[in-house]
């Protein structure tokens, strides 16, 4: 298993090389600006680092994200205290790369892909049997809802749904 954590806070650690992994599938551009969800304490804040996008790790916990702000205070990322289910999202187009807190999983999906998000494309760990169920279904209804024909597929690894919006 690629991550284990502290079922309180739904929080699960992401091992450093399915992170990196999880950063290249998702083929970030230098310049983009990413949306890290849950962010912990950077294990994929890092090699979005590293991919040179601009950062917004969002994490609720007060140690992680003590963490977070000490170990990227030279870099281009914006660490916010947010809780992910309650989160604002960017007004300008963005992207999402995320190991998020599965528990939020729905919400998160819901909020990324309502009417009036400028997500372009998101790349999220989620816990396998919620993989295909929500992310179909929340962008069956985004896609029905405004027409732009959004696509959801699944990668190679099982864990990743991505949602594009073209």
């Amino acid at each position: 298993m690629p991550a284990s954590g502290n079922a309180r806070w739904g929080w699960h650690r992401l091992a450093p090389s399915w992170a990196e992994q999880v950063v290249a599938d998702a083929g970030v551009e230098p310049g983009d600006l990413v949306v890290d969800i849950g962010a912990g304490t950077g294990a994929v804040t890092a090699p979005l680092v590293a991919a040179r996008a601009r950062v917004i790790a969002v994490e609720l916990h007060p140690r992680r994200l003590a963490v977070l702000r000490d170990r990227f205070a030279y870099d281009d990322v914006t660490v916010v205290r947010a809780d992910a289910a309650d989160l604002r999202l960017p007004r300008s187009p963005f992207r999402v790369v995320a190991n998020p807190p599965f528990a939020l999983t729905s919400q998160i999906l819901k909020r990324l892909l309502a009417p009036g998000s400028r997500l372009v494309r998101g790349d999220l760990v989620v816990q396998h049997p919620r993989r295909s169920r929500r992310a179909h279904r929340s962008t069956a209804r985004r896609s029905s809802s405004d027409g732009r024909g959004d696509q959801t597929t699944a990668s190679s690894t099982g864990m990743l749904p991505r949602v594009a919006t073209e």
